[in-house]
């Protein structure tokens, strides 16, 4: 595990430890000396279960063309279909400039705070059966842990299932 960094004034990173200051989520930034690129090897890296990585997930709203942002727990796949039939929430993939250009943060960076813009979103209910969690701090190889009730608090996401579990 790193040291907790101060990030570069103007970064991404810098945009999540304001945006999470302002939201009161207390959190420290860690840039990995190893990949967090997959929830596998942000686990490995953070030294924690799987399903404590938050999959930081952009789609499109198919009926509206908005971004909607997942945050999805690192041991499960957002079932899109599922998705749609339960909360009536059509989603598109996203093109990768698209995310760039409006959240401010590279796929595999995103940020559960710190976007360009408000974004939708949506919380993954298991998140919530862990003491802590790790997201991503707005690179590739940043993180960040925090509470997941205090995250939800301070983004207030909807929170739901992502896939059944019947």
């Amino acid at each position: 595990m790193s040291d907790p960094v101060v990030p570069k004034p103007g970064s991404s990173m810098e945009r999540v430890a304001k945006d999470a200051e302002r939201l009161g989520l207390q959190i420290e930034l860690r840039v990995m000396d190893q990949s967090t690129r997959t929830a596998e090897d942000a686990a490995a890296a953070c030294g924690c279960a799987v399903g404590q990585i938050v999959k930081s997930l952009v789609f499109e709203n198919a009926e509206n063309g908005a971004l909607v942002l997942l945050l999805v727990s690192g041991d499960h796949n957002a079932d899109l279909d599922y998705i749609s039939t339960r909360y009536g929430l059509k989603l598109k993939r996203c093109d990768g400039r698209r995310v760039r250009d409006e959240t401010g943060f590279a796929i595999g960076g995103v940020a559960p705070v710190g976007h360009k813009a408000p974004i939708a979103t949506w919380l993954d209910e298991s998140l919530l059966g862990y003491a802590i969690v790790w997201a991503a701090a707005g690179r590739p190889d940043s993180v960040f842990s925090v509470d997941p009730k205090a995250l939800t608090d301070a983004v207030k996401p909807q929170v739901i299932a992502v896939r059944d579990t019947k």
